[in-house]
């Protein structure tokens, strides 16, 4: 044997050994690799571009692998604890390439996933009920896709989910009673599906709800939202709640934004916050059946900077509260039976409240002003809606 020979020798000792190292390092736990295969076999390969994600999918090649081959996007890994540790599959994010097939139950397997977002594709069917065991998971966007049927029961399970996002689906049916186990959630958004009956308890950290345009019937109870104190932003409108919105509503103590526009509330009762204490900031109540006078205690709310309450069937005189409100900027009251003559303050060239006062039973309000562009009802139609009596 040469001289060289011990040399030789241990460098093969070496590069074997750090070659088993990187073979540890990039090892991706069998049964999430399974996972990722039942989830790219529900796909049709025919809408998986050259250019996505999944197109770079790639099972030949270790999906953790440090060496990037394949698997160049809509994948994280989680770093292994220790050398002989597999990795664990944490995201799965898919780019919006209109992807079309159904989301395989077996996704359920990747049981350290921590975000499950495939936004805006044609994904179809039912939401598999097995996500419920995604114990880990934080976020889950089906966003923007086909999917039908109801939301699974089961999804209370999902005590880690802090957003969720089922938007711009078919999904139908009523919402599961068992919402409000859902403790972490912080943003739940359900809008543009075809949900149906009325909201039931709501999980109680949460920040922002939006279930707008969907077919959302009844009240709206104290009993949904008992406990909601970090509740921020409500968006329901289009959908078919009805009823006296109540003065605990608008009391809830962390609520800035209201949109409850196109529904079918009938009457409004509002209180004032307690010490004038109040994070309100906009309220939107167009386009409802709400009869009355404007309600005066709007006024009461420190941050109050837009209200819309148009095309509602409200009557009698501007409450003169509002013209003092210096945080009121956008006011929108047109299409209702207002009478009597809007504030002066209003139109004294340096206001600084926009929106509109228009097709009302107001008199003396200017042409001239952008707040009354839009000209006011016919006086019979005016005289009709008081019983026959003049305008005031």
């Amino acid at each position: 044997m040469s001289s060289l020979s011990p040399f030789i020798f241990l460098f093969i000792v070496l590069l074997c050994f750090f070659q088993s190292l990187v073979s540890i390092q990039s090892f991706t736990l069998a049964s999430d690799i399974a996972a990722l295969q039942a989830f790219k076999a529900s796909i049709k390969p025919t809408t998986i571009p050259s250019y996505s994600c999944l197109a770079s999918w790639n099972f030949t090649t270790d999906p953790c692998s440090p060496h990037v081959t394949h698997f160049i996007c809509g994948l994280s890994c989680s770093t292994p604890t220790t050398p002989k540790s597999p990795s664990r599959i944490t995201q799965l994010t898919l780019d919006p390439a209109g992807y079309s097939g159904t989301l395989s139950p077996l996704v359920s397997r990747l049981a350290q996933l921590v975000t499950l977002d495939l936004f805006d594709n044609n994904f179809y069917g039912p939401i598999p009920p097995s996500l419920s065991s995604l114990y880990n998971l934080q976020t889950l966007s089906l966003r923007s896709n086909s999917f039908i049927g109801s939301v699974p029961p089961s999804i209370a399970y999902l005590k880690s989910l802090q957003s969720l996002d089922l938007s711009h689906n078919s999904l139908s049916g009523s919402l599961p009673n068992t919402m409000s186990s859902l403790t972490s959630l912080r943003r739940l958004d359900l809008s543009f599906n075809k949900l149906t009956g009325s909201l039931p308890k709501l999980p109680v950290n949460l920040i922002e709800l939006a279930v707008k345009s969907n077919s959302l019937s009844g009240s709206l109870y104290e009993a949904s939202f008992a406990g909601l104190t970090q509740l921020e932003v409500v968006e329901l409108s289009e959908n078919s709640l009805t009823g006296t919105l109540q003065s605990w509503f608008f009391l809830l103590p962390s609520l800035q934004q209201v949109d409850l526009a196109n529904n079918g509330f009938t009457r409004v009762d509002i209180w004032k916050p307690t010490n004038f204490q109040s994070d309100l900031v906009a309220v939107d109540l167009g386009s409802n059946k709400i009869e009355g006078t404007l309600p005066v205690n709007f006024y009461a709310y420190p941050l109050l900077s837009s209200l819309t309450l148009s095309y509602n069937r409200l009557r009698g005189p501007i409450p003169w509260q509002y013209s003092k409100k210096e945080t009121l900027t956008r006011l929108f009251l047109e299409g209702n039976f207002l009478n009597g003559s809007p504030p002066k303050e209003w139109f004294a060239g340096e206001t600084s409240v926009t929106g509109s006062l228009g097709d009302n039973c107001l008199q003396t309000c200017p042409g001239s002003s952008q707040l009354c562009s839009k000209s006011q009802k016919p006086t019979s139609i005016c005289r009709q809606a008081y019983g026959g009596k003049p305008r005031l």
